[in-house]
């Protein structure tokens, strides 16, 4: 895979002297939270801020994820960026990519990913933690903007993965609420139609504890745009819950 570079923000990072692997690699940042090492390398998050415009620097060795196509293993960044583009092309809201290279080094599997940081967005999770001090109206354009997100994923013929609260990010706009997916590694093509629609809407239902039945009723009513299948889903979505949350 070559490397890549949006074209909005290469004269920015032109400018900086950061449009190249190495730049970007030996940047001292101070990282945003502790690494990841699960899968016996390691992946780590900075926060880089270039005048008015911010981002969110990863970096990743022999951080590896294995698949039919990578037997031996590929940095989880070159599928993450491969699904950012993909959400791209089909107009799926979702986070964006400002950079993306890999590069072997001895026995290291070297990547990073540059995305665009969601400065004025707030994750849904966040929102859920004052659920009740907010008022009828922002819950409802909560609740319909997360349903329309879902419909766009699936109608796109996409399933998440990990479609929970703390991936969704919202921002409000004139008393609406525009919506869109961060954490996209684990996406894949909807194979089992309502079955896997089912499983991508379940997690964020069980998380959004706070949710009353009605607001879940509101979500999947703007998920549906309209089909009158509201009591079945209800019910579909609900006994998956129910089965999960027995184990």
């Amino acid at each position: 895979m070559m490397d890549f570079i949006a074209s909005q923000d290469r004269d920015l990072l032109e400018q900086h002297g950061l449009a190249s692997f190495d730049a970007l690699w030996a940047l001292k940042l101070e990282a945003v939270d502790e690494p990841n090492t699960e899968r016996g390398g390691w992946s780590s998050v900075y926060r880089l801020d270039l005048g008015e415009t911010a981002f969110y620097l990863k970096r990743q060795s022999n951080h590896l994820t294995r698949s039919v196509l990578h037997p031996f293993g590929e940095p989880t960044f070159a599928r993450e960026f491969r699904n950012i583009q993909r959400y791209q092309r089909l107009a799926i809201p979702a986070l964006q990519a400002a950079f993306f290279a890999q590069r072997r080094v001895a026995s290291e599997q070297r990547a990073i990913l540059l995305t665009r940081a969601l400065d004025g967005w707030s994750d849904l999770d966040s929102l859920l933690a004052q659920w009740r001090a907010r008022s009828e109206s922002q819950r409802s354009a909560i609740l319909q903007a997360c349903g329309t997100l879902a419909r766009q994923l699936h109608d796109a013929g996409q399933m998440h993965g990990c479609f929970y609260p703390k991936h969704i990010f919202l921002r409000e706009t004139s008393g609406c609420f525009d919506a869109q997916l961060i954490d996209l590694e684990k996406t894949r093509p909807l194979l089992f139609g309502r079955r896997d629609r089912v499983k991508d809407l379940e997690p964020l239902l069980r998380r959004a504890s706070v949710w009353s039945e009605g607001e879940v009723r509101v979500l999947l009513a703007a998920y549906l745009d309209g089909h009158a299948e509201l009591d079945a889903w209800s019910n579909r979505v609900g006994a998956r819950r129910r089965n999960k949350e027995a184990r």
